[in-house]
């Protein structure tokens, strides 16, 4: 089969022909039908996450069809369409694991960074990280509701439900999508893009967002919360000089560069900084029912699968509004 793989860090990725995967106890084997983006994909093929497996096959917003399963499989059948997500196993007995936190599984294993992933024609995974996916979403829109609607909802949650005015940092995948569903909820969005990308902010203000500027500006009004998707640190201070008192500022991605020292006084008066690792089942159940519901739409840029490498060069450049996604 054809894959797009990662051999060495800072290097493009290679076309290689691999054997046919075999799923074995628990798995499905599943035919790729769509693959998007992540900018996590980024941070592995950039040297900037320092674990994967070599070489990797990376990719984990995986749309596909069943034509195989293991032995033990009883969640799904031949014929059957799954998405795969990020988190691809978890050992389920470490403290973690028993007290419902399963992204923080002390051996859990990643799709498409120690299992891999997706930029293939075809992939095994563990049918216990397998999600059935709305039929209103063909392939293509689907793939991006398996990161960027996973992590963007699970940071939400996160804000709290009493956080009204949002501000959400780095108009890209997620933010696109978490927006309609902030939407939904009733909640006013705020959207923060890098200083004169006029683009990004239309973009967002196309998606209900109430007031869209630089992320060098103020709001008109303190946040809630913030969510930050973008991986860069000195936006730390920034969001929490936009809020109020008692906010929440979320970082939503898996790196961020570092965040800067700033006054003791932008955190003062009970406001709070906290990450978001992974996701849990109950947040792909929860967000996959929730996505039709809210009417969320994504919008995405098509590439072949032998274009990945193009693909991943318009995300690290800033030249994709919404989310890219490959097709075998």
């Amino acid at each position: 089969m054809h894959a797009q793989v990662l051999t060495a860090p800072h290097s493009p990725l290679a076309r290689r022909e691999l054997p046919m995967p075999r799923p074995i106890d628990g798995q499905v084997l599943l035919r790729v039908q769509a693959c998007a983006v992540c900018r996590t994909d980024l941070h592995i093929v950039d040297g900037e996450l320092t674990q994967p497996k070599l070489p990797l096959v990376p990719g984990h917003e995986i749309v596909g069809t069943v034509v195989g399963i293991g032995a033990g499989v009883d969640r799904f059948t031949i014929g059957q369409r799954v998405g795969v997500p990020w988190l691809g196993w978890t050992c389920g007995s470490c403290d973690y694991c028993r007290a419902g936190h399963e992204n923080l599984c002390d051996r859990a294993r990643f799709t498409g960074y120690q299992i891999d992933g997706g930029y293939a024609e075809f992939t095994v995974a563990d049918q216990r990280y397998c999600f059935a996916l709305p039929d209103q979403y063909d392939d293509v829109a689907a793939a991006p509701l398996l990161c960027a609607g996973l992590i963007g909802y699970r940071s939400l949650r996160l804000a709290g439900d009493e956080a009204r005015r949002i501000g959400i940092y780095g108009f890209g995948a997620a933010a696109h999508i978490i927006a309609q569903v902030a939407r939904y909820q009733g909640r006013e969005v705020f959207a923060f893009s890098k200083p004169g990308d006029s683009a990004a902010q239309d973009f967002a203000r196309g998606l209900g967002a109430v007031w869209a500027g630089g992320s060098d500006e103020t709001p008109p009004e303190p946040l809630d919360a913030a969510l930050i998707f973008a991986p860069v640190g000195a936006l730390v201070p920034a969001a929490l000089a936009a809020t109020r008192k008692g906010a929440t500022v979320v970082c939503g991605g898996i790196h961020m560069s570092d965040i800067p020292a700033f006054p003791y006084a932008l955190l003062w008066e009970e406001r709070v900084i906290r990450s978001v690792a992974n996701l849990t089942r109950h947040d792909a159940e929860e967000f996959l029912a929730l996505a039709p519901k809210a009417g969320v739409t994504t919008t995405t840029r098509r590439y072949d699968l032998a274009q990945a490498e193009l693909a991943l060069a318009d995300l690290r450049e800033g030249r994709l509004e919404g989310a890219a996604v490959l097709v075998p």
